[in-house]
């Protein structure tokens, strides 16, 4: 078995619309959120053997900040294919990754993370946490997935089980969705 862990990037600023995409930081919200679910990953209990994220601004603060609070060390190994990925580029990174770690946490973006969780648990009613996924797996989300694989290149559609979601909002209101 092996455990994938995905954690979407903190609420990011939208303000300087000439920034590029890949260029925008994180907003107060957002460094706020990312400290919270910092300190939830490192309490879930998972150690995570590898760390992979897209190199954006957005989330390479995400970890920084999440990390700082959780007081663990930064190791991020950056791969911009992660950036903006389809769930299907994301398999195939995860497929090719050597040294067979146990656990893989991956930071990234919305829709491919999503989407990967999709792929890769079935969509049968027997996953109460797929379908809070459906609704929405807002900024800063950690979903924890227990894989029926002995490697990761063992990776395909419908291996996992969606073991634990937490948003921001479930560890702070205030970090619920913005009203209009």
């Amino acid at each position: 078995m092996k455990i994938l862990g995905l954690f979407r990037h903190a609420k990011s600023d939208w303000q300087d619309p000439r920034a590029r995409d890949f260029d925008r930081p994180l907003n107060a919200r957002g460094r706020k959120g990312a400290a919270i679910m910092g300190k939830h990953v490192r309490d879930h209990g998972v150690r995570w053997e590898r760390m992979l994220s897209s190199p954006a601004i957005r989330c390479a603060e995400t970890i920084e900040i999440a990390c700082q609070a959780a007081d663990q060390p930064v190791a991020v190994q950056w791969d911009r294919r992660i950036y903006l990925a389809s769930s299907v580029t994301l398999a195939d990174l995860l497929r090719e990754q050597s040294g067979d770690p146990a656990s893989i946490l991956m930071v990234g973006h919305n829709p491919g993370l999503e989407d990967l969780i999709f792929d890769l648990v079935p969509d049968d009613g027997s996953s109460p946490l797929r379908d809070v996924v459906e609704e929405k797996f807002p900024t800063a989300s950690f979903a924890v997935l227990e894989l029926d694989i002995e490697k990761w290149s063992d990776l395909r559609d419908r291996c996992a089980r969606l073991v634990h979601l937490t948003r921001p909002r479930d560890l702070d209101p205030e970090l619920g969705p913005e009203l209009a």
